[in-house]
């Protein structure tokens, strides 16, 4: 029995980043090889080894997507997610004030990795120093990684399917991935989708800088994460939210939607291997990748750029090098490859959300964007990794790589329109 899927546009995109708070700034500012690492001034980031990381350093105030009480009791994560959906939505072609409810047919999966951390630490604070019982009303509710994902729901009054999968720094592709299994099997016609992060907290800092994960290159921060590069030693992170709007393809025609790019290919595995290590030869994300292309219709040789995990970390960068050569085969070398974590830093559960926006627009604009940093590549990452200066290449088929902790893989894959 056959089974006719149905086409996937890409018609809204929305972001938020130190880098910019739309999708033109932000890219713009990638293809020109800027960084928006800082040292962090705050005093409570003194003691860690790792002072540098790419802070949002304001919500655009007014804007059209946050009022004030919202700024106010939310969560920095549920901040960035709504502020990035509604914009998606808006780019889209969409009114977002006065707002109709959208209904049963439009869903959203907008995940975080690590959810509403700074709302739980404040009511921790809160209550170790004080004599009383109570905390914020807002505590529970805003902890909560859902919370991000239901609040965008409420926006938009969507009473489709509402998902915040958690699957640590793949988290931004599976939400897009499985937005997209909905649309291309019929079960809604519309989703939002992507992932939402605010993890600069003393507490992460501590964790990772315990786990030996992040670079602690703070004389040089512009310069600090160096993904594929020989000497790196480790990632830094990022805060933010990247958000797509998936359509069915008929629908998005017949509205009169522009279409950005068609998404045409989703693969996801498992390592079972090691709480925090890659499997050292690449074998589940390999998989993911052939996964993505063959639902996509590619061979592995018809793929021109695949924008990388590359974190900066020195077995994850190894590992993905070779899961990319065992998916390539003989294209190995051939293919573009770039990391923009050496600019953006790593947004764990927002890092696919921003990466399918920039995967998004390079095949709009034909240009890859560079690996920051890598000066000297690593002797066993040998691939074409586009260090410090963007290339007109023109891509048509692009994948978007997204790894994490426990050994999640998720690839997606787009293409142009």
């Amino acid at each position: 029995m056959s089974t006719s899927y149905r086409r996937v546009a890409v018609t809204g995109m929305g972001v938020i980043h130190g880098l910019g708070a739309d999708p033109q700034t932000f890219f713009q500012a990638l293809v020109e090889g800027k960084s928006g690492f800082v040292l962090l001034e705050d005093p409570a980031f003194a003691r860690f080894p790792t002072r540098v990381a790419a802070p949002v350093k304001e919500i655009p105030i007014p804007n059209r997507y946050l009022d004030a009480k919202e700024m106010r009791t939310w969560d920095r994560y549920a901040q960035f997610g709504v502020y990035a959906a509604l914009q998606a939505w808006e780019v889209a072609g969409f009114d977002v004030r006065p707002m109709t409810p959208v209904g049963e047919r439009t869903g959203v999966w907008l995940g975080s990795g690590i959810g509403g951390v700074e709302t739980l630490l404040r009511a921790h604070d809160s209550l170790s120093k004080g004599e009383g019982w109570r905390s914020s009303p807002y505590t529970i509710p805003m902890m909560i990684s859902n919370m991000a994902a239901a609040l965008v729901s409420m926006k938009l009054g969507a009473t489709g399917p509402c998902i915040s999968p958690v699957t640590a720094c793949a988290t931004g592709n599976n939400a897009i991935g499985e937005a997209f299994v909905a649309i291309r099997t019929g079960l809604v016609d519309r989703a939002l989708a992507g992932g939402a992060e605010a993890p600069l907290l003393p507490v992460a800092f501590s964790g990772f800088n315990s786990m030996g994960a992040m670079s602690t290159r703070n004389d040089t921060p512009l310069a600090a994460c160096t993904p594929f590069a020989g000497g790196r030693d480790g990632f830094l992170m990022g805060e933010g939210a990247g958000v797509l709007v998936l359509e069915e393809w008929e629908g998005a025609v017949a509205r009169g939607a522009e279409i950005l790019a068609e998404l045409v290919g989703y693969g996801t595995t498992a390592d079972a291997h090691h709480l925090t290590s890659p499997d050292p030869e690449g074998r589940g994300a390999a998989r993911a990748m052939a996964q993505a292309a063959a639902m996509a219709g590619w061979e592995p040789s018809q793929v021109d750029y695949i924008n990388a995990h590359g974190t900066g970390t020195p077995a994850g960068d190894i590992a993905e090098t070779k899961a990319i050569r065992r998916f390539l085969g003989g294209s190995a070398g051939k293919v573009a490859v770039s990391s923009t974590k050496g600019a953006t830093g790593h947004l764990f559960g927002a890092a696919g959300g921003i990466e399918a926006i920039v995967s998004v627009q390079t095949l709009r604009s034909g240009w890859v964007p560079p690996t920051l940093g890598l000066t000297q590549p690593d002797a066993d990452c040998d691939l074409d990794y586009m260090p410090l200066i963007a290339w007109k290449n023109e891509p048509t088929r692009v994948l978007s790589n997204g790894f994490g902790f426990g050994g999640h893989n998720a690839v997606l894959a787009f293409q142009k329109v």
